[in-house]
């Protein structure tokens, strides 16, 4: 199993570098031809940056490697992800609406939970309206980030995060466990409601 595992990881960094070429190959049409791709090098750039976030996620559940985890304002945290997601959402006729209660740092790995919190973004894309909500605060001690948006909801909220959302949901709420601190674990949780009535992606971290 392990063996295969390693296969895979082989082709999705072979996959990342043929994304990177085809980047390049887009760039210089725009620059011979004046066109505007700035949506195709958008869709190649998420694509290419997940697939090497998908390699660290592999080195760390396949490999036994320690989170990175390390004092971030999550404010900066917050803004990264509506500059990275809001000019595609204003494309598709999305809001995205950005609320931190949280002044201070808090400690966690900071591109893993960037990684986990732009898929969460960008799901609610597929399934929004018009709105999506990310708004971070604590809560009960714990850092709580949400992500929210007006669309029709999860069909059975109930049901784990690998059925809802297959393998990506799965090894998100992992990673979140991963984060521990005074016993305390991190956790994910999916519901439906929330300020617009659609789905709810709710990210705590100790």
């Amino acid at each position: 199993m392990h063996r295969l595992l390693d296969v895979l990881a082989s082709g999705v960094h072979d996959a990342k570098n043929q994304l990177f070429f085809a980047e390049s190959l887009i760039a210089a049409a725009e620059a011979q031809h004046g066109l505007d791709l700035g949506e195709a090098r958008y869709a190649i750039e998420a694509a290419a940056g997940r697939l090497s976030r998908t390699l660290a996620t592999y080195k760390l559940l396949r490999k036994g490697a320690t989170l990175a985890i390390v004092p971030a304002v999550v404010a900066d945290l917050i803004d990264e992800i509506v500059l990275a997601q809001r000019k595609h959402l204003e494309k598709a006729g999305i809001a995205l609406s950005a609320d931190c209660r949280v002044l201070d740092e808090w400690a966690f790995d900071r591109e893993l939970v960037t990684d986990i919190l732009n898929n969460a973004v960008q799901n609610a894309a597929r399934h929004a309206k018009s709105r999506i909500a990310l708004t971070a605060m604590i809560d009960d001690g714990m850092l709580l980030v949400r992500v929210e948006d007006d669309g029709e909801g999860f069909a059975n909220p109930d049901a784990s995060p690998e059925d809802i959302g297959g393998t990506g949901l799965y090894v998100a709420e992992r990673l979140a466990r991963m984060h521990e601190r005074h016993g305390r674990h991190g956790s994910l949780r999916l519901s439906n409601g929330g300020q617009f009535g659609g789905a709810v992606f709710e990210l705590r971290l100790p």
